[in-house]
């Protein structure tokens, strides 16, 4: 049985919360996902395609995904 770890990471990206200024509105209308703020990180959730698309996305504009 697959680890729930894989399937995580595959449907999240965590980012510090200053990482998204200026861009989470414009994240938010291309994009098909749900961003929750908590404790300094954005989590951002979405189905693994998005998250790929949305990745990719943030590296053009600067964002590192670790």
């Amino acid at each position: 049985m697959p680890d729930a770890s894989t399937f995580r990471d595959s449907t999240q990206i965590l980012v510090p919360a200053g990482a998204l200024d200026g861009l989470r509105e414009r994240l938010d209308a291309r994009f098909t996902l749900t961003i929750v703020e908590a404790d300094g990180c954005c989590r951002i959730v979405g189905s693994p395609a998005e998250i790929k698309d949305a990745s990719a996305y943030l590296s053009r504009n600067g964002v590192s995904i670790a």
